[in-house]
């Protein structure tokens, strides 16, 4: 069954630098996203619960987005990426999600982007 990408939106009350800081940095990944977190060269290595997933950095860009794809899962063209998006009218800022899951795990992927998201707006008082 082929993964399905979906996005997810969050307003959020920050600098576009204090958010980046926190989507694209070793420590900052490691206060919300994953229990530890480190780089070798373009490899991101995730830890949660004494499991380890490995991920290849594809590109990021300061203030706005980090991409990276799941090495076990390469060549299937699936990603994450995290777009700090500001509203040209309100200026209101944005975190964008972008990501895949099975077609029947699509709530159950959204939850917990909700859950993780919320860890991370807490970690800058967002």
């Amino acid at each position: 069954m082929s993964k399905e990408k979906f996005q997810i939106e969050f307003l959020a009350k920050s600098s576009p630098n204090i958010l980046y800081n926190q989507i694209a940095t070793v420590s900052g990944l490691s206060e919300w996203f994953a229990d530890n977190v480190n780089i070798k060269e373009d490899i991101l290595l995730f830890t949660w619960d004494g499991e380890d997933e490995e991920a290849k950095l594809i590109a990021r860009k300061k203030d706005q987005f980090i991409k990276f794809e799941w090495l076990e899962l390469e060549g299937e063209g699936t990603y994450v990426e995290m777009r700090i998006v500001i509203d040209p009218l309100t200026k209101d800022l944005a975190l964008v999600i972008t990501d895949f899951c099975e077609p029947m795990e699509l709530e159950e992927s959204k939850e917990l982007w909700k859950s993780q998201v919320d860890q991370l707006f807490q970690s800058i008082g967002a």
